[in-house]
């Protein structure tokens, strides 16, 4: 699998990158806090992902759940709906799971709160850059912070 250390989905106790798995918000669940937390209304989160569905191949999949593939859940959890409109469009697992990696770093880029962390951690003397990678391959911002300072830890050290 291409997404090497993806996340469970927001209903299993996964970390924030795991709302590239979620359903649109229409009943109450985990997304509802996950959304909350980071600072993104129900609506914001549907456009962005409709808006990413829209520049890439995850838009395709008319004939599943929500009519998209932007809302399917993680490959490792059988679904024939998601797979039989994969396979019409020819997509492979590798495909799937590096768009929803690229969705999952779309939904946290657009978060004011991950916007307003990685402000902090410079504050703190990590660079943006480096904390948003951490961020965005942990989606867990006390491991991004950790993870982060072991990069500058390292930089400062050659």
């Amino acid at each position: 699998m291409v997404w090497e250390n993806s996340p469970s989905h927001i209903c299993r106790g996964g970390d924030f990158r795991g709302l590239a798995f979620c359903c649109p918000p229409v009943k109450y669940c985990p997304l509802h806090k996950a959304i909350e937390v980071l600072g993104i209304t129900p609506d914001e989160f549907s456009k962005i992902k409709e808006d990413f569905g829209k520049k890439t191949r995850l838009g395709e999949g008319k004939n599943t759940c929500f009519g998209s593939l932007v809302w399917c859940c993680k490959i490792t959890k059988p679904c024939p709906f998601r797979d039989s409109e994969m396979l019409k469009i020819g997509m492979g697992e590798d495909e799937y799971m590096e768009l929803k990696q690229k969705l999952s770093e779309e939904i946290l880029k657009n978060s004011k709160v991950i916007q307003a962390t990685i402000e902090k951690f410079a504050e703190k003397g990590i660079p943006k850059e480096v904390a948003e990678k951490a961020i965005l391959e942990t989606g867990d911002l006390v491991e991004a912070y950790k993870e982060a300072q072991k990069i500058v830890a390292v930089s400062e050290n050659k």
